[in-house]
């Protein structure tokens, strides 16, 4: 979210949807990865030592997890941010300085939407709906309805998935899903991702979601169809309601129909 990142519209929308939630009474929380860009003492940063302290095991290798917490004044709102020294330090986000994509963001998108689920465990707090936004939050739908789906605090969560056009065009590295199955979510569950790219990725957090919020203009046909295919709720793209704001209250009555 803004300002962590620059403002665009998915950064803008993370930002002032969470205030506009909880400014109609909702309790919310925010997670975002903790860039390396992101600047701690500026940001005022700082490690939430009883949250941390966790290792999330991604190929047998442990992989550290910390949690840092900053504040937005101005909205009241609280941002959590998973960290981890191997995956988010970088000073981009998906692509280095040439356009590459990153070879890990296979396993950073593991690491954040299981770290976001466990934070929330330890947090011990039971979230009505989790709204996930953006690629890198597109493997969490699938893990809470598989590997927590027996797990207290998440037994009545939702799952509300926002697309936009920010898909990667490239692919991910061969054995995608059998390096992000874990606990009750297997390899077989990941089926889309035995082609391993942007698209197929989107396609496995609506497999698993409970309503879509078409977030873009132009998200490609085939992931309109999948979401038709499995009769989901779907909230369709309204350029005018996020010109005017007006669009906090349409999600806001969306969760309530989730």
């Amino acid at each position: 979210m803004c300002p962590y990142l620059p403002e665009a519209p998915v950064s803008s929308i993370a930002r002032y949807l969470p205030q506009g939630i909880q400014e109609r009474k909702r309790e919310i929380r925010s997670f975002m990865p903790r860039y390396g860009f992101i600047n701690e003492r500026k940001n005022q940063l700082h490690e939430v030592i009883r949250l941390s302290g966790m290792n999330i095991i991604i190929s047998d290798v442990d992989h550290p997890l910390i949690i840092k917490v900053a504040s937005i004044s101005a909205a009241r709102i609280q941002v959590y941010f998973i960290d981890n020294e191997d995956y988010f330090r970088r000073k981009q986000t998906f692509a280095d300085e040439e356009g590459n994509f990153f070879e890990d963001n296979d396993e950073r998108a593991i690491f954040f939407a299981r770290g976001v689920l466990e934070t929330v465990k330890k947090l011990r707090w039971a979230p009505d709906v989790i709204h996930c936004q953006g690629w890198i939050s597109h493997l969490l739908p699938a893990y809470l309805k598989k590997a927590y789906k027996d797990d207290p605090i998440f037994s009545s969560s939702k799952i509300v998935l926002s697309l936009y056009n920010d898909l990667p065009d490239v692919s991910f590295r061969p054995g995608f899903a059998a390096k992000a199955a874990f606990g009750g979510l297997t390899a077989a569950d990941l089926h889309f991702l035995d082609k391993p790219d942007g698209i197929n990725l989107a396609k496995t957090a609506i497999q698993y979601a409970d309503g879509v919020i078409l977030g873009s203009p132009d998200i490609p046909a085939t992931l309109t169809r999948c979401c038709k295919s499995l009769k989901l709720p779907v909230l369709p793209f309204d350029a005018a309601a996020l010109e005017s704001g007006s669009y906090i209250d349409a999600y806001n009555a969306f969760y309530d129909k989730i």
